[in-house]
Order: structure tokens, then C-alpha cells, then sequence
């Protein structure tokens, strides 16, 4: 099979790991990058160009898509999927993900325990949003916020309507989110691919840091899941489509709580936590759906 991975970037972990992971099984590997990749829509059919030269003879695609760039990489995975070519994350699954908000309200309607979530068009009423989630302290997120940035926690409900005040004044689009005490700076990174757990690690903040965001200093360990835990991140991944996710989990006294899942999650602290050649676990999920070239008319676009 000739497998490209669309990532703007080579050098980087999870692309060289993929590549790697691809050769090692007797593969072709290319790497794309999506920002560089033409779309030419025409009645003859859909095809992809890259610098200048006509992509052809992809069997598979794994994407790497970045959140600053999902309008652009969405597109460019599914004009692969249109020309029949299999993606190893769909590219609806991948806009699901990433609008928090839609993604929250898809896990809430499956069922699934997450922390108490509130959001509001720019509203004056701060003080009842805040307490929608049960009061002070609570965090507070920027929609469009990645790695930790954009997440604020107010200690007191002065600061949350403060901090709730200064978002909406500059119209960003925010949420108003329980805060977990229990779960100590601490979360669960679960990797799912294919409908089954292949990696879980514990992720420990910085000494005073209430996010526990390895870009951010956080340390990371193997954790062996609970039955339930396992459940929960299979069903969150499931109920947004992502057959390659990264399910983000707190602990808390009533058990473990989604807080969001990653349609492009990282394989380096994953893979150095456990030692599971988590990329290799993604090109054999490949190839067990290969050969298989998709009717492109019952595609939903």
C-alpha cells in the first residue's frame, strides 16, 4: 500500500513514528503537507495536487490535522475520501471533535459522565452561569483553546465573573466548566484505536499547575484502566466517529468524566509512558481495511 500522512511537518514525533511504522511493515510512505495540497472539483471527478503534481495511487491517509488549520486539513481529507481513498479518521469526525462545544453536547447526549458544563451567548447573568455548575471554583475555557491554553481557573465567584466579563467583552466564545478538586492536577489520556484501548497514562501537572498538559511541564506514567474507565473512552470515541482518538478523562469521586476527545492526539508521551507501538497499532488498522475503495456517492459529505 502507499499510505500518505498529511502533516505539516516531518521532523516531528508522531509524523516520523507513523512513517517508520508504515516502512516497517512493507509499506510506501509520503508525507503531505495539507496547506500545500490543490483541490480541483470538476465533473470528471475530485483529485488532489501537491506542488504542482497530481497525487495519485493513495490507497490510505492518516491525518494530522491541526486545530489552527481544520476549515483547510477537514477539506483536504475529504476530498481524499471522495477520490475513494481511506482515512484512518474521517473527516466529520475530525469537525466534530473540534468544535467543543458540538462535541460536548454529542457526549452529553450519549450519556456519558463529564464535568458540569455551561454555556451562554454572551449573557450578563455571570453569577447564575457560574453557579449552573455549581459555584466557585470553576474553569474556564476558550472554545478555540489547544494544549491548556485558553483555561483559566478562578478560585472565588469574584474572579469568575471577572474573568467571564473580560472573555465576553471581547467576544470569545467561552464555557464555564465544574471544577474537579479531587482530581488533583491529574488526568487520563486514553488511546483508542480501532474500537479498543491500546495506550492509557496518568498525567501529573507541575507543582502548582492546575493543568496537566505535557506541553505545559506535566510528567506522565502507565496506568492500567478500570473496567469502567475503559468503557466510558470507548464509548467517547465511538459517539463521535474517531476510530483513532485520544480520550482525555478526569478522576473524580463519582467516577471518571470525559473532558474532551482528540482527534490528532500526540504518540510521543503516549508511546514513551507505555511502551506500546501505538503508530504501528494505527497502520494495522489500516490494513485491515484494506483493499476497500469506497462507493464516493454514499459518501456524506
Amino acid at each position: 500500500m502507499k499510505i500518505a500522512v498529511l502533516s505539516r511537518n516531518s521532523t516531528l514525533y508522531s509524523t516520523k513514528r507513523l512513517v517508520e511504522s508504515i516502512k516497517s511493515r512493507g509499506h510506501e510512505a509520503v508525507v503531505l503537507d495539507h496547506l500545500l495540497c490543490d483541490l480541483i472539483i470538476e465533473a470528471s471527478g475530485p483529485a488532489v495536487y501537491y506542488k504542482g503534481e497530481k497525487v495519485e495511487d493513495i490507497d490510505a491517509v492518516i491525518p494530522r490535522i491541526g486545530a489552527s488549520v481544520t476549515f483547510y486539513g477537514t477539506a483536504v481529507v475529504r476530498q481524499f475520501e471522495m477520490m475513494g481513498v481511506f482515512s484512518a479518521t474521517e473527516s466529520q469526525a475530525i469537525v466534530r471533535s473540534r468544535d467543543k462545544l458540538r462535541s460536548m453536547q454529542i457526549l452529553s447526549g450519549a450519556n456519558l459522565p463529564m464535568p458540569r458544563t455551561a454555556f451562554t451567548n454572551y449573557s450578563k447573568e455571570e453569577k447564575s452561569l457560574i453557579e449552573h455548575v455549581g459555584g466557585a471554583p470553576v474553569i474556564i475555557k476558550l472554545l478555540e483553546g489547544t494544549q491548556g491554553l485558553g483555561v483559566v481557573l478562578a478560585e472565588t465567584r469574584k474572579a469568575a465573573q471577572s474573568v467571564v466579563e473580560a472573555f465576553h467583552g471581547l467576544k470569545a466564545r467561552i464555557i464555564v466548566q465544574e471544577f474537579i478538586k479531587e482530581a488533583k492536577a491529574t488526568d487520563m489520556r486514553i488511546f483508542i484505536v480501532d474500537g479498543k484501548v491500546v495506550g492509557a497514562m496518568r498525567r501529573t501537572g507541575m507543582e502548582g499547575e492546575f493543568r496537566s498538559n505535557l506541553h505545559r511541564g506535566g510528567s506522565a506514567e502507565v496506568i492500567k484502566l478500570t473496567r469502567i474507565e475503559k468503557s466510558v473512552a470507548i464509548k467517547a470515541a465511538a459517539a463521535l466517529g474517531l476510530s483513532v482518538a485520544g480520550v482525555d478523562m478526569l478522576p473524580s469521586s463519582r467516577g471518571p468524566l470525559v473532558l474532551e476527545v482528540n482527534s490528532s492526539p500526540g504518540l510521543e508521551g503516549i508511546e514513551k509512558a507505555t511502551g506500546v507501538d501505538i503508530a504501528g497499532k494505527i497502520v494495522e488498522y489500516i490494513e485491515r481495511n484494506q483493499p476497500k475503495k469506497r462507493n464516493t456517492a454514499k459518501i456524506n459529505a
